[in-house]
């Protein structure tokens, strides 16, 4: 994401102009941009225009639109984000206040006015212009017959290609069906990996799978790289990374980024961070469940006896349309900083945002045991998540 202008009042109002850059820029637009707000872009527009004998014409013209978001579609897998509202300003082809969809689109720029820009909402645009959160993660996730090629982004895992092809099964005398439905599986895959991974970007390219179907796909990739001559294969096969995991589906990612040779190699991504973190709640959940507590009760309990040493909230609760809720949560946010608690905002589009959110979307693990909330546990509701 690039940024364009910011233009911040001191009451907390005002502009910043962006242009979406690529495809996960769409989702950091998807949660900076909230109902009520003014979006200003580039648009596309279908006019009527009559001839001075009375024959209508229509053409399609290009404009730029100021609409009040009233509605925010987002399309994950073609990210692509649309946004329905009325138009607020003067324009020669549009009537104020007639409906009209934006289509976000890449490379263009887009205005946001907010009247309040929140703490969450600022540093989401800082996330989103750091030029160093680039997908630098592939994983493949395979079984006989089925592979996810996934990209795992800073903000969230994306399914770029589904496999899915009927092997004959083994049997006899007639092992030459299996060997080659097994071959064509294989060719699907790699060249799935081919046309979704840019090698200059991808740091580690996970291939994991139950049993032998991981090495056996390997060894197929390398054979079939030497024999076309494929160097770019060939000059990044340091880069693949065999892992076991206990099948093709994309659940599995869960495990494999917990896997201590994927932990080293990913280290330094925000993907592998948030696993660790999540791993060791669940750990401190078992171990000494005093000092580690989930639903808005209990965090924001320990929040006001200044026991949050880490604060994990999912950004799912930042897209609620109940502002004051919002509100709750950047509060949340901000006082938990203020008493120097490290606060990370999980994506519900990566595997660990999606086990936070079954958690309520927000879990914190204390500096020292609180029992009291342990034991009004039972008086609480958990399902409150938002």
């Amino acid at each position: 994401m690039k940024l364009v202008f910011k233009n911040i009042e001191k009451d907390g109002s005002g502009s910043i102009g962006l242009i979406s850059e690529e495809s996960e820029d769409m989702w950091h637009a998807y949660n900076l941009i909230a109902e009520g707000d003014s979006v200003t872009a580039s648009t596309v527009r279908k006019v009527q225009n009559e001839s001075s004998t009375g024959s209508s014409t229509s053409s399609r013209v290009r404009t730029t639109l100021t609409i009040t978001v009233e509605n925010i579609d987002f399309d994950t897998q073609a990210c692509v984000l649309r946004l329905k509202g009325r138009n607020i300003v003067e324009n020669q082809y549009v009537k104020m206040g007639a409906y009209h969809t934006l289509d976000l689109e890449l490379n263009r720029k887009f205005t946001l006015r907010k009247l309040q820009w929140d703490s969450v909402a600022l540093e989401r645009v800082d996330m989103a212009c750091d030029p160093a959160t680039s997908a630098d993660v592939a994983a493949v996730v395979m079984q006989e017959g089925l592979a996810h090629v996934c990209l795992i982004t800073s903000s969230m895992t994306l399914v770029r290609s589904k496999i899915d092809i009927t092997i004959p099964r083994k049997r006899r005398g007639f092992t030459q069906q299996h060997e080659k439905g097994l071959a064509k599986f294989y060719e699907a895959v790699m060249q799935g990996i081919l046309r979704h991974v840019d090698f200059s970007v991808v740091k580690c390219i996970i291939i994991a799978s139950p049993g032998f179907v991981k090495d056996q796909y390997y060894d197929y990739m390398l054979q079939q790289a030497i024999k076309t001559d494929n160097k770019l294969l060939i000059e990044n096969k340091s880069k693949f990374l065999l892992v076991k995991a206990s099948s093709g589906f994309k659940h599995s990612l869960k495990e494999v980024l917990q896997e201590p040779s994927v932990m080293a190699k990913i280290s330094d991504t925000k993907a592998a961070s948030e696993v660790k973190l999540l791993e060791g709640f669940y750990t401190m959940l078992q171990l000494e469940p005093a000092k580690a507590f989930y639903g808005k009760k209990d965090v924001l309990r320990a929040n006001e006896a200044l026991a949050i040493e880490t604060l994990m909230i999912s950004d799912t609760l930042f897209r609620c349309q109940d502002i004051q809720k919002r509100k709750e949560y950047v509060g949340l946010v901000d006082s938990a900083r203020d008493n120097g608690a490290d606060v990370r905002i999980f994506s519900s589009m990566h595997v660990s945002g999606e086990q936070l959110d079954q958690l309520t979307g927000v879990a914190a693990i204390l500096r020292f045991p609180m029992p009291e909330l342990e034991d009004s546990d039972a008086e609480y509701d958990y399902s409150d998540s938002d």
